[in-house]
């Protein structure tokens, strides 16, 4: 074997190995945001879990014991969580729907050429920017039943005298509705901005030219691209909006009647108000359980109708 030949096969690239070790060193850069998240996050749902097996109480002296599936044999049983949790997927629902048509709109209208386009979008954001005790205080105020701006405009318009929105059977669950959907809107319009500023302008020039209107450039080229994101958006809207708990809390506190208490409010009563924190984490356990069902079921009809169009 001659000098030049074993130059070239020592200069040829080896394969990979089998079972080659993997570099560890690559861990110690995820450890920064991995730790918080196990602390914070994976910590106390496995610890909620544990919990639920329990008949952990406030103010007991006697030691905690495992008691099975005791927890959630009497919360099939309970009418009060069920009823609770068909206002919340109501709520759910009635929140997320509108939000994301209404944001879709905003959306569209955003990304046009409009003068001032800049303050209308910064304005557009405003209630994102607002912590959620500070928004259901100002809709109190607007919701008032002897100086509200709601009623006093009724008045004025002569319509009538007005009436107790979050006090009433019949009113209170849409009000606060209307307040979810107003306070949910804003980081939906951004995502779907976001979506919108990504589809190319070729194709809506492409469309125009050979025609198409204004509805079908929307379905035949921006709806399309939107797709992913408007599903991805509508997915954690309605994991946000049915794990409400503090705007809900400060407009109505769950009243009148329990017309407007959400799973997390009820969950909340058993655990700080009457010390059942055993049952209140089963509550959660069954929560997290059929809402992960509804959404794999949403996301998978979602995926396979955007496949077969």
């Amino acid at each position: 074997m001659t000098l030049a030949s074993a130059t070239k096969r020592a200069a040829k690239p080896r394969p990979p190995q089998k079972g080659r070790p993997v570099d560890h060193g690559a861990w110690f850069l995820v450890l920064p945001a991995l730790i918080p998240i196990l602390i914070l996050s994976v910590g106390p749902l496995l610890y909620g879990i544990a919990l639920a097996f329990t008949d952990s109480q406030s103010g007991r002296t006697e030691p905690t014991q495992w008691i099975g599936m005791l927890n959630f044999q009497d919360l099939v049983h309970d009418t009060l969580f069920w009823h609770s949790f068909r206002i919340g997927l109501l709520w759910a629902v009635g929140v997320t729907v509108p939000q994301f048509l209404l944001a879709l709109g905003l959306a569209l209208l955003l990304n046009q050429d409009l003068r001032l386009r800049w303050l209308a979008r910064a304005l557009a954001i405003i209630p994102w920017a607002m912590p959620e005790v500070v928004v259901g205080i100002m809709w109190r105020l607007v919701y008032n039943a002897d100086a509200g701006i709601l009623n006093e405009t009724i008045r004025d318009l002569g319509l009538g005298q007005g009436r107790d929105w979050l006090s009433g059977l019949a009113t209170a669950l849409p009000a606060v509705i209307v307040v979810g959907v107003w306070a949910g809107m804003p980081q939906t319009t951004v995502a779907l901005l976001a979506g919108l500023q990504n589809t190319p302008r070729e194709l809506h020039e492409a469309a125009a030219m050979d025609g198409a209107g204004a509805w079908r450039r929307f379905r035949t080229v921006t709806w399309p691209a939107l797709r992913p994101v408007a599903l991805a958006i509508t997915a954690l809207n309605f994991i946000w909006n049915f794990n409400s708990f503090a705007l809900v809390y400060v407009l109505t506190s769950g009243g009148p009647g329990g017309r407007t208490r959400l799973p997390m409010l009820f969950a909340y009563e058993e655990a700080f108000r009457y010390g059942q924190f055993g049952y209140a984490a089963a509550m959660g356990c069954v929560l997290v359980a059929v809402i992960s069902v509804i959404l794999a079921v949403f996301l998978v009809g979602r995926l396979k109708g955007g496949a077969d169009a």
